[in-house]
């Protein structure tokens, strides 16, 4: 999450404007087709719901029938897309970057092909396994023959291949119910499920390979689900027909308004970013901006209790994103719950770094950020302890802090909260497919060519492959084929307000904890000192979340064994952000917590008690008892520290327009 220096004004002003509603694009001579009734109701729906249209049950109409369509008004229609398509076909051939970006494509493109084959050739070196995989396949095949053969004599047959029950891609009844399209979706898994295995069971390859090969194949898998094509989804032929292709139409609109926003690239629209303004209805609680640098600007919020806990809590997001994850409105704000619980809360806002903050270095953050920090909370109110929030690489940032602290004989945090943070990443889950000197080195390449920092598009691309189906390809069918609007949602806003990441900061952050993991293995070098966490002897509570993708459980699990003090471990239901962000309130998730700490997650999982809700009340009744007496409570510019603007602040409106 970023910042924006303060010497960007004009940029922070035009980052203010809210950003504007899809656009009417309406070919020369033509009329804007109606969107279906579907398109109107969600368009008009004000209020952001508590899922995002990838988690709500697709929109069926009254009846589903595949309807006879006025064929005049498709054949106009269709014609209609197909110009559309071709128009964006056009803008994104001709508005690609540099000759750079397509020899970078090229580059992946190569690499995935030597991935590939070099599975292929673990399998071309033993023809037997070549031939027990064929039959593999083959018996999957006429298991589904049969069972279908079965279905049409009128038995009622459990299915050879199901999705798993998170995959949303197959909710329409007719997946299930209608014969040929559940034919089309059993052969697709079949096929997929066996592809997969292959590269499980390829002999010879090493690990890293074989991780590689294995999200490869099922990103391609992902992109020819048969869901993703108009005339093997029911429910968009059954759209199309209904609406006699209009839906095509308002689709083709919507892809070349997202090339446009993308400058040449498909930028697809999560949610109707139109929907929120910073400061107006998300991050939204009362608080001032009381000190700033290149780097960060510091938010102290205003106190709701008349007394609140002598050590202030200082929390420091990530800056790979925006700090208002943890502020997303009040029922879901963990800035706002913490305020109520009589805390006096200062949060990192991050600069959205530019050319001019290329050579800003992982340690520069841990001085103009942790440090400057806890030299700001002191003089704004007097104290020299504080305790201290990370949040994922705000997290590991604090590890490294902390164990520079200790070299140096710091002693102001007391103690030190992990959200969903990594400090061993031997198991640091999919994101290491991308890790290897090759693609470090290639990444270091573009960031060279862009001036010194990676485009905020990057990471969010990355991390939208990680889960394809439901940050890609859902939003290709609702949006393009579908030819809705996406529904409006805080998280999804947030996650599609990037932000860039200086080169010095994020080649040494990629190589050093990812690459070479030395901060666990007390290598890392930082101010001078050689870090070593066994050293960080505070007491420690570190939050996991189950289903994270992005620091799995297991991975943050490792950091029990590595900090010198108490540690406290929960983890957490859901993923790296649901997980965290699930105030008391919602009633939704749950934890589970087990005070003794064996050598293995699963073992802890074991002996663990599954709890229902959220942990933060678990963590509250931990942090409480380690933040001192009740002192009367602290105005933003009532200590030495007075106030520059309101909150949000100016560094968080600063836009990523790569």
């Amino acid at each position: 999450m970023n910042l924006k220096e303060t010497s960007a004004a004009p940029e922070a002003k035009e980052a203010g404007a809210a950003p504007g509603k899809r656009k009417p694009r309406v070919a020369a001579g033509k009329t804007k087709a109606a969107k279906p009734a579907s398109v109107k109701k969600a368009a008009a729906k004000q209020a952001a719901p508590e899922k995002p249209a990838a988690e709500k049950p697709a929109a069926v109409p009254e009846s589903r029938d595949f309807v006879m369509p006025d064929l005049g008004r498709l054949a106009i229609n269709l014609l209609h897309a197909a110009n559309l398509g071709q128009k964006a076909a056009r803008q994104l051939m001709r508005n690609g970057d540099s000759t750079s970006d397509t020899s970078h494509a090229l580059h992946d493109l190569q690499r995935v092909g030597k991935t590939l084959m070099d599975v292929a050739g673990s399998y071309l070196s033993n023809p037997a396994k070549i031939v027990e995989a064929q039959a593999s396949l083959w018996e999957g095949y006429m298991s589904l023959a049969a069972n279908m053969t079965r279905r049409l004599l009128g038995e009622d047959v459990p299915p050879v291949a199901a999705p798993g029950r998170s995959d949303k891609r197959f909710r329409d009844p007719d997946w299930q119910e209608n014969i040929v399209f559940d034919l089309m979706k059993q052969s697709y898994l079949l096929t997929s499920k066996w592809l997969t295995e292959q590269v499980k069971h390829a002999e010879g390859i090493d690990p890293h390979t074989r991780e590689k090969a294995d999200f490869y194949i099922r990103q391609m898998a992902n992109a020819v689900s048969p869901s993703n094509f108009l005339l093997t989804n029911p429910e968009i032929l059954r759209t199309t027909l209904a609406s006699n292709g209009e839906n095509l139409v308002a689709g083709m609109e919507h892809l070349l308004e997202d090339i446009e926003r993308g400058h040449g690239h498909i930028q697809i629209q999560q949610t109707d970013m139109s929907a929120f303004r910073l400061g107006e209805n998300i991050a939204t609680t009362p608080g001032k901006v009381v000190f700033q640098n290149d780097l960060m600007q510091l938010i102290q919020y205003e106190p709701t209790t008349a007394e609140v806990y002598k050590r202030p809590l200082i929390i420091y997001p990530p800056w790979i994103n925006k700090y208002y994850i943890l502020d997303l409105g009040p029922e879901k704000s963990l800035v706002k719950w913490c305020l109520d619980q009589g805390y006096t809360v200062f949060v990192a806002s991050w600069v959205n770094p530019d050319a001019r903050l290329a050579l800003k270095t992982f340690e520069d953050y841990m001085h103009e950020g942790v440090y400057a920090a806890l030299d700001a909370v002191e003089k704004a109110t007097g104290e020299t302890e504080v305790n201290a929030v990370g949040y994922c690489i705000g997290g590991t940032l604090l590890a490294c802090s902390l164990a520079h602290m200790a070299q140096r004989g710091d002693t102001r945090i007391k103690s030190a909260t992990f959200l969903v943070t990594q400090v061993d990443f031997t198991e640091a889950g999919e994101l290491k497919v991308f890790i290897d000197e090759e693609q470090i080195s290639e990444i270091e390449q573009q960031m060279h060519e862009k001036g010194g920092y990676l485009k905020g598009s990057t990471m969010a691309s990355t991390f939208n492959m990680l889960r394809s189906n439901d940050l890609i390809w859902n939003y290709v069918v609702n949006n393009y084929l579908l030819g809705r609007e996406p529904m409006p949602f805080d998280i999804l806003f947030w996650n599609a307000d990037a932000t860039r990441l200086p080169s010095a900061m994020h080649v040494f952050y990629l190589r050093e904890c990812y690459l070479e993991n030395k901060l666990a293995e007390g290598r890392m070098v930082l101010g001078g000192e050689e870090l070593h966490l066994k050293d960080v002897k505070v007491p420690v509570y570190l939050q996991s979340s189950r289903e994270d993708h992005i620091s799995p459980y297991n991975s943050v699990y490792k950091a029990t064994k590595l900090f010198g003090g108490p540690v406290r471990f929960i983890c957490a239901g859901s993923g790296h952000i649901a997980g965290v962000i699930n105030p008391p309130s919602s009633g939704k998730y749950n934890h589970w917590l087990n005070d003794d700490l064996p050598e293995t997650p699963d073992k802890w999982f074991e002996g663990a008690t599954d709890h229902k809700g959220s942990w933060w009340p678990d963590w509250e009744q931990w942090l409480s008892a380690k933040s001192g007496d009740m002192v009367p409570a602290r105005k933003p510019g009532s200590g030495k520290l007075k106030v520059l603007e309101d909150a949000p602040g100016s560094y968080v409106l600063v836009k990523s327009e790569d």
